[in-house]
């Protein structure tokens, strides 16, 4: 048996996997999210430790002497520091925490885009590490002088777990002090964020050991034999994992509130303009990621709040039945948005619409609008020169076969659904059954445990209507680009 380990921001997730792939058992605990200022995120590590401990408790009842392997997963970005004793100095500024503002126009703007690209693969966004610790430092300098140890949410876990000081290539991508394609950090971002590496973790591959579990916690948890610790990654990259996401050109579509493409990739793609993230994957190998704000959230922002009603079998049967070769359109940049137009000012339009369109037209051109802006970021990826041949679909809106259908015709690619929805604790588990020996790599261990249930295939007709229509919903946006300004 082996254990994944998923430290979410609302909870931490516990799966106990089999060999095989068969998910023995769940366990999840949650915990607060702190506010203490207006687009502030913190929570405390502390809490992450003790509501995972619990959850290890829980979770190895009836299995303590078959526990071969833990492995992790984990929110990405946020800020974890350690004084020299090893005493949380402050909150865990977290992924979505929006201080960072001056930090970043100082990044982008006074260190530059070209010079954080050619250091780091990447440019800066609020969410990521380095900001952070800018903000830390200018703000609040008496605890940036005691910083001893700087790590990522998963290895504090690890950390507590294991004794060993470590963090994996697939989370630190996600700093901006660490150089994705050569795997290492980059010792001009250190310098320039007055930080020294013996302040950060030894790095190593996701599928790697880093130790043992400690005996004292082993006692408690009543395990007799020597259980390997492997470090994991970042929650996309681990998920991904769990979708068995590994093979060059596969990707994989998560259809949450907010969407997010992922393209493994056995090379490093470099994004000059930044439209995207380019990191190192939990496999080894690399990803290209794209993050879009508005995906299946714009879908029930216009079914609950437009037209009250949480029907979405009814909505989606309705949708398949109005004419594809429609007029209207819709932009779903509801909350600005990231990939592929990064323009926080942008928001949601209808164009086109006529006197005889009603709500299930106008519902239809909602869910077609995500799917072209989904279909944006995939042709973008794919102009980097990564070879898409499949899509595996997860998140809520994997739900709707209506709209797997719809996002196989618009994107021309095979969309498939797989057997577990576990995600990212899965993942983990994979990693941990290849630390421990397992299986000799994470793509055998994926083609063994992981079956695809379902494959939707484009309809050439279908496709065919649908790319006039892209067509036109790209010139959309850039004309009307320079009015979101006026709406500010």
């Amino acid at each position: 048996m082996y254990i994944g380990i998923d430290l979410g921001t609302s909870g931490v997730k516990l799966a106990l996997v089999t060999k095989s792939g068969e998910v023995i058992k769940t366990v999840s605990k949650s915990y607060d999210i702190i506010i203490p200022h207006p687009s502030w995120s913190e929570q405390d590590p502390y809490q992450w430790f003790d509501q995972t401990f619990e959850a290890l408790k829980e979770i190895v009842v009836g299995f303590e002497n078959q526990i071969k392997g833990i492995g992790f997963s984990g929110q990405m970005h946020g800020l974890v520091i350690l004084d020299q004793n090893d005493s949380v100095l402050r909150n865990a500024i977290l992924w979505n925490d929006q201080r960072t503002v001056k930090e970043v126009e100082y990044l982008n703007g006074t260190i530059g885009i070209q010079t954080l690209v050619e250091e780091t693969g990447n440019i800066a966004l609020t969410g990521l590490t380095a900001p952070k610790l800018l903000w830390v430092k200018n703000n609040e300098p008496k605890i940036f002088s005691q910083i001893n140890k700087i790590m990522l949410p998963k290895d504090y876990l690890a950390y507590r777990l294991s004794g060993v000081f470590a963090s994996d290539v697939s989370d630190l991508s996600g700093t901006l002090f660490f150089d994705c394609k050569r795997k290492c950090y980059s010792a001009k971002m250190l310098d320039m964020l007055s930080i020294k590496e013996s302040m950060l973790p030894n790095v190593f591959e996701s599928y790697e050991q880093i130790g043992i579990l400690k005996k004292e916690l082993a006692d408690q948890l009543n395990i007799i034999q020597e259980v390997p610790v492997i470090i994991g990654g970042g929650d996309q990259a681990v998920g991904a994992v769990g979708m068995g996401i590994v093979n060059d050109g596969e990707s994989s579509i998560s259809l949450g509130t907010s969407g997010v493409i992922f393209v493994a990739s056995d090379s490093y793609k470099v994004d000059h303009i930044s439209h995207f993230q380019s990191y190192a994957h939990a496999n080894g190998k690399f990803h290209t990621m794209a993050v879009m704000l508005n995906a299946a959230g714009a879908i029930k922002w216009w079914l609950e709040q437009v037209t009250e009603s949480k029907d979405y079998a009814s909505f989606y049967k309705r949708v398949s039945q109005c004419p594809i070769a429609d007029s209207i359109f819709f932009l779903p940049y509801l909350m600005g948005e990231r990939a592929p137009i990064n323009d926080p000012y942008a928001k949601g339009v209808f164009f086109g619409l006529g006197a005889h369109h009603g709500q299930d037209e106008i519902g239809r051109s909602v869910v077609e609008g995500v799917t072209f802006a989904l279909k944006d970021s995939f042709e973008l990826i794919r102009s980097l020169g990564v070879d898409i041949k499949k899509a595996r679909i997860t998140g809520g809106g994997a739900k709707s076969q209506v709209w797997l259908q719809m996002i196989s015709d618009i994107l021309n690619t095979d969309i498939a659904k797989v057997q577990t929805d576990e995600g990212p604790a899965f993942g983990a588990a994979i990693l941990a059954m290849v630390g421990s020996g397992a299986y000799q790599s994470v793509q055998k261990a994926c083609e063994i445990t992981i079956k695809e249930t379902e494959v939707f295939h484009p309809n050439p007709q279908n496709h065919s209507v649908y790319q006039k229509k892209y067509n036109t919903f790209v010139k959309l946006y850039p004309n009307v680009k320079p009015l979101f300004q006026i709406l500010e």
